[in-house]
C-alpha cells in the first residue's frame, strides 16, 4: 500500500500549484466581482472563461477522466492530489473542466453513452462548451433514498414522456443537458424502478424554476428546483438500459464522492494556512493571536484532522483502483463522512480565528463553510453512509 506520488503526478501537481498561484488565487476577487457588476447572480464571470481557455493550453484539463481516449488516464489515487490543489478555490475545479455535476456525467456518458450520445453531448463537454445538470433529489422524496423516487417516464410508442418535479439540481442554471432519474417501472424491484434520461434544457416542459438559496446565498450554476411537465423525450436518449438507472447512478457516486473528499481536504488545507498566517500576523491584548493556548490547540488540531483525512481518502481512492469500487465502499463511505466533518470543524475554527472578517465575503472561509456543511448531505447524507458502515462491521463480527 504506497501513496507516494508517481513522478507523472508529482510534476502535474507541481503544474496545476504553480497555475493556482499565477492565475487562481489572483483572480478570486475579480471572479466575485464580475458576477456583481453584471446585476445577475448567474453570470458566468469573463475571468472564467479566460482561464480556462489558458488551462487548456496548458495541458491542465479533463485530468479526471481515466480513460485516456477521453482525459489524462490517471487512477483514482493519482487523481486525487490533483483534487486536492483544485479545491483551494471553490470554483477553481471548472477552470480545469474537473467540476460537478459534469464530471461524474462525462463518467457515465464515457461508460454507459451511445456513440450518438457522445458525440452530441460527451464531446461539447469535454470541451468545456456546454455544461450539465443531474436531476436526482426531489422535494418529496429522501435524497438519500433514490428508490422513493415520484419523477415517471412512461413509454408511449418510441419516446418516453416524462413527469416531475427535481430540486437541488446543481449547475441547472447554466446546464445545456440534464441527467434525469425518473421512475421507469413502478412494480419492479426496488433497484430496477428507474432508468436515466438526457433530457436538453430547451425541450419543451422543461422549467428552472429557481436557484435555490442555500445559507441565504445563492451560487452562480445554482442549486435549482426544476420540472418536467409532459416532457417528451425519443428512446435514444435512454442512458444505459431501461430499469438500469440505479447502477448506473452509483458508477458515478463512486468516484464522485473522492473527488468532493479530495476538494474538501483541499479547502481544509487551506484554511489551516490561513488560520496560521492570521493568528501570526493579528496582535490581541498584546501580543499574536498564535501565543495563545486556545488558538494553538485550534491550529494543531486541524492540522491533525486534515492529514487524517487526507490519508483516509488516498485509502479509499487506492482501494478502488486495487479492489474495484464495489468492493471499497465501506472506504469510500468512511472517507466521505470524515472529510465533510472535518472541513466544518476546520472552517468553524479559521472563521473563529478571523473574527468578523472570517463571515463576510471578503475571505473564502464562509463560502467554503457553505459547501463543506452542503458536503455533509449531498452523495448521501452523513448518517445513511453511517448505517452502512456500522451495517458492515457487524456482519464482519458475527
Amino acid at each position: 500500500m504506497d501513496f507516494a506520488p508517481t513522478a507523472k503526478v508529482s510534476a502535474l501537481r507541481q503544474k496545476l500549484a504553480d497555475f493556482m498561484e499565477r492565475f487562481v488565487y489572483p483572480n478570486e476577487r475579480t471572479y466575485g466581482e464580475q458576477i456583481e457588476a453584471s446585476g445577475d447572480r448567474h453570470h458566468r464571470p469573463k475571468i472564467l472563461e479566460e482561464l480556462k481557455a489558458k488551462a487548456k493550453d496548458a495541458g491542465l484539463w479533463n485530468l479526471f477522466l481515466p480513460d485516456r481516449a477521453y482525459g489524462a488516464g490517471l487512477t483514482n489515487l493519482e487523481y486525487a492530489p490533483l483534487a486536492e490543489v483544485m479545491g483551494r478555490v471553490l470554483w477553481a475545479s471548472e477552470v480545469f473542466n474537473c467540476s460537478a455535476p459534469d464530471t461524474g456525467n462525462m463518467e457515465i456518458l464515457a461508460q454507459f453513452g451511445t456513440e450518438a450520445q457522445k458525440k452530441q453531448w460527451l464531446e461539447p463537454l469535454l470541451d468545456g462548451r456546454i455544461r450539465s445538470g443531474f436531476s436526482m433529489t426531489e422535494p418529496m422524496a429522501a435524497g438519500s433514498d433514490p428508490t422513493q423516487m415520484q419523477t415517471t417516464a412512461v413509454r408511449d410508442g418510441s419516446s418516453y414522456v416524462i413527469t416531475g418535479r427535481k430540486w437541488f439540481t446543481t449547475g441547472a442554471m447554466h446546464a445545456a443537458v440534464f441527467i434525469v432519474v425518473a421512475v421507469t417501472d413502478p412494480n419492479a424491484p426496488r433497484h430496477r424502478r428507474v432508468s436515466l434520461f438526457l433530457v436538453p434544457r430547451d425541450r419543451p416542459g422543461v422549467t428552472v424554476v429557481r436557484a435555490v438559496p442555500v445559507y441565504g446565498a445563492i451560487s452562480s450554476s445554482g442549486e435549482c428546483e426544476v420540472t418536467f411537465d409532459k416532457v417528451r423525450v425519443p428512446a435514444s436518449d435512454l442512458l444505459g438500459g431501461e430499469g438500469e438507472g440505479f447502477a448506473v447512478s452509483q458508477a458515478r457516486l463512486g468516484p464522485g464522492r473522492i473527488h468532493h473528499c479530495m476538494r474538501a481536504v483541499g479547502m481544509s488545507d487551506r484554511a489551516v494556512e490561513m488560520m496560521a498566517r492570521r493568528a501570526k500576523a493579528r496582535i490581541v491584548v498584546g501580543g499574536p493571536l498564535g501565543e495563545k493556548q486556545m488558538v494553538q490547540d485550534f491550529v494543531a488540531k486541524s492540522r491533525i484532522e486534515v492529514d487524517a483525512a487526507r490519508l483516509m481518502v488516498l485509502h479509499a481512492a487506492w482501494k478502488m483502483d486495487t479492489a474495484g469500487k464495489k468492493d471499497a465502499w465501506p472506504e469510500i463511505s468512511m472517507a466521505k463522512v470524515l472529510c465533510a466533518q472535518t472541513a466544518c470543524r476546520v472552517l468553524d475554527r479559521a472563521i473563529q480565528v478571523h473574527g468578523a472578517l472570517g463571515v463576510t465575503d471578503d475571505v473564502p472561509l464562509a463560502a467554503m463553510w457553505r459547501y463543506a456543511r452542503i458536503l455533509r448531505l449531498g452523495d448521501g447524507a452523513d448518517e445513511i453512509h453511517k448505517v452502512k458502515i456500522a451495517e458492515h462491521e457487524f456482519r464482519r463480527w458475527t
